[in-house]
């Protein structure tokens, strides 16, 4: 039930016993908001009842219609095929609008059943900078901590640090000899940035190698004995990559040296991936900072990789896994439609799924959540899976609150992946396209004339974040999309920028009669028009709104609702006279609407992640 129809449901209560000597609860009752083809505000669904009652559709709607019209609660009403529409009168209506505008939003939305969340978004090795995978993944985590935690909910956020391993080698190794003692400081290029150039560099350099080894013929272990007859030269690489890696290469024997001197300490090596790792840290922080988005606590893979195995010693003696004859350390999942999976490899070495066992059993001792959120890509659909299954074998309490926040793949409308591994989307080089279409189009309307340059600055940070969030944010998580940042600034299209010229255009009428402005209840009831009783019902709805994006964490439920408000709004804007109505007192309604409306616009924004100007 939605609370502000409380008067509503009580009201049909009473009639049904009334009319039908019939004592029924809410819950039997099924009410939505009238579609927009017919005539009246909210719809009650009348089939339910046609076999208890021994009636027709049409009889009951006349007597609940007519027995409502006496009640005063509405106006007039319509029957349509088994449904009952009921148009609230006015009263109904400017006592909702004087509540909602007279109290805050914060205390319409607190949950009655507030949960603890753990939030774990991002995520990102350090061997190169983020990408436009990482710019969703962060947009949706940082989302749905924003709408969890002003639904009334205790939300922590946290990442893991991907900082070891073979790809860190390649670039420590790649800088250690390609770099000739280069720093981010002594040739300006941002921090991450620089360490994934030697990442790539790496690659080059790998290549190179590879292809002096692919035009020697000497010997059984060469490239033209060692290929498939017909075989093409890049399948074949496909194929012997990682064998070419591990056993012939120079680079790739020296990069397993450095992991192999990391894991045992070596003072050099360790300074090395701590000062490249730092340089990446401090270009993470300013990508971070561009994005508005924080997190209370970094969970590290260096730290983090040798947990679990005591999880699984537990488990062998729970006979929850299995010990293989290579000491191999193993878990049947078939009953639960999976399959075997390694949890220890032979050697006694951990796998990721044991490092996820070891760093949910940390967090749960620091922070005692309900529920453990992992935003990332679906993937890692299977390895979730995996590891929630595991967790309920071994009957540890936190199984039932882990869920994985799946997202799909986001591309640019060329497909072209523009980042320096020729792979992937650069997330800065993105975030200052976004801004400077924004910029352009500001520009050209020549809006922001006669504002200093510092005004200028933060209006066009604004409006690019608007247009970079909101449109990644609309499309549901579990979906494909593209990211057309020449589309996502359209001022006119389902947009962020689109949201947020609504609020402004609401702030420069509130700035030009904020004087005027009166509480209604001081003022007689008066007629409005359907649209004012729909963009009242909007506001109305929104805690629901909010509280379904969190339930389902969801903040495309969100976005999508806030567009619809913003459209709603244009068009009354464009029908009706808001300063110039026939008479103060409607004048004042709607400028109370008006208020009401930017309240909710910013307040659900603000739960996307995006800041509001005031102008434009």
């Amino acid at each position: 039930m939605q609370d502000y129809l409380h008067d509503l449901y009580d009201k049909l209560i009473l009639v049904f016993s009334s009319q039908f000597d019939k004592s029924i609860t809410i819950e039997e009752l099924t009410i939505s908001t009238c579609k927009k083809e017919f005539e009246g505000d909210f719809t009650l669904v009348l089939f339910p009842w046609v076999k208890s009652l021994g009636k027709s559709p049409d009889d009951i709607g006349n007597s609940i219609g007519n027995a409502l019209i006496q009640t005063g609660i509405i106006d007039k009403y319509n029957i349509i095929k088994g449904f009952l529409n009921m148009s609230l009168n006015n009263h109904f209506w400017i006592n909702k609008l004087s509540e909602i505008s007279n109290q805050s939003i914060t205390s319409r939305i607190k949950t009655n059943k507030p949960l603890k969340y753990l939030v774990e978004y991002c995520s990102p090795n350090t061997n190169k900078p983020l990408h436009l995978g990482h710019i969703r993944n962060i947009l949706i985590g940082w989302s749905v901590y924003k709408i969890l935690s002003e639904s009334g909910h205790t939300v922590n956020t946290t990442q893991v640090i991907n900082d070891r391993g073979i790809a860190i080698c390649k670039s420590m190794l790649a800088w250690k000899l390609y770099s000739d003692g280069k720093t981010p400081e002594s040739t300006g290029i941002k921090s991450d940035h620089f360490v994934g150039d030697y990442y790539v560099l790496f690659e080059v350099k790998f290549r190179e190698e590879y292809a002096q080894w692919q035009n020697s013929e000497e010997g059984s272990g060469s490239y033209y004995n060692l290929k498939k007859e017909g075989e093409a030269s890049d399948d074949f690489f496909k194929r012997y990559k990682n064998d070419y890696f591990n056993t012939k290469s120079s680079l790739g024997i020296q990069a397993k040296e450095m992991l192999l001197k990391w894991e045992s300490s070596d003072p050099e090596t360790l300074q090395l991936w701590q000062k490249m790792n730092e340089w990446v840290y401090n270009g993470f922080e300013e990508s971070f900072k561009k994005l508005d988005v924080k997190f209370d606590s970094y969970f590290y893979e260096s730290q983090t990789y040798l947990l679990g195995k005591d999880i699984i010693e537990e488990g062998l003696k729970k006979n929850v896994f299995t010990k293989e004859a290579d000491n191999s350390v193993w878990i049947d999942l078939t009953d639960v439609g999976l399959d075997r999976k390694i949890v220890l490899r032979s050697d006694g070495t951990s796998v990721y799924i044991t490092q996820d066992l070891g760093t949910i059993n940390l967090r749960d001792k620091q922070y005692h959540a309900d529920k453990y959120i992992y935003v990332v890509a679906d993937e890692q659909d299977y390895h979730f899976k995996v590891l929630t299954e595991t967790l309920k074998k071994l009957q540890l309490p936190y199984s039932q609150g882990i869920h994985h926040l799946n997202y799909g793949m986001v591309e640019l409308p060329s497909g072209r992946m523009k980042s320096r591994e020729g792979t992937v989307v650069d997330a800065d080089d993105l975030i200052q396209e976004v801004f400077d279409v924004a910029a352009k189009n500001a520009e050209e309307r020549g809006e922001l004339s006669g504002l200093s340059k510092n005004e200028v600055s933060v209006i066009i940070h604004q409006i690019g974040m608007s247009a970079l969030k909101y449109f990644i944010l609309k499309v549901q998580a579990k979906k494909r999309m593209i990211f057309n940042p020449e589309e996502s600034v359209d001022m006119q299209g389902h947009t962020g920028p689109y949201i947020v010229n609504a609020y402004v255009r609401i702030q420069s009428i509130l700035r030009r009669k904020v004087s005027e402005i009166s509480e209604i209840s001081e003022i007689n009831i008066i007629d409005i028009n359907d649209s004012e009783k729909s963009l009242i019902n909007s506001c109305l709805e929104y805690p629901d709104i909010l509280h379904e994006a969190g339930n389902q964490l969801d903040p495309a439920h969100l976005a999508n609702y806030l567009y619809q408000l913003a459209k709603d709004f244009h068009k009354y804007y464009n029908d009706y006279r808001i300063l110039n109505a026939e008479n103060i007192e409607l004048i004042n309604i709607r400028l109370n609407l008006c208020k009401t409306i930017g309240l909710h616009l910013h307040h659900g924004m603000s739960c996307l992640g995006i800041e509001m100007p005031t102008r434009m």
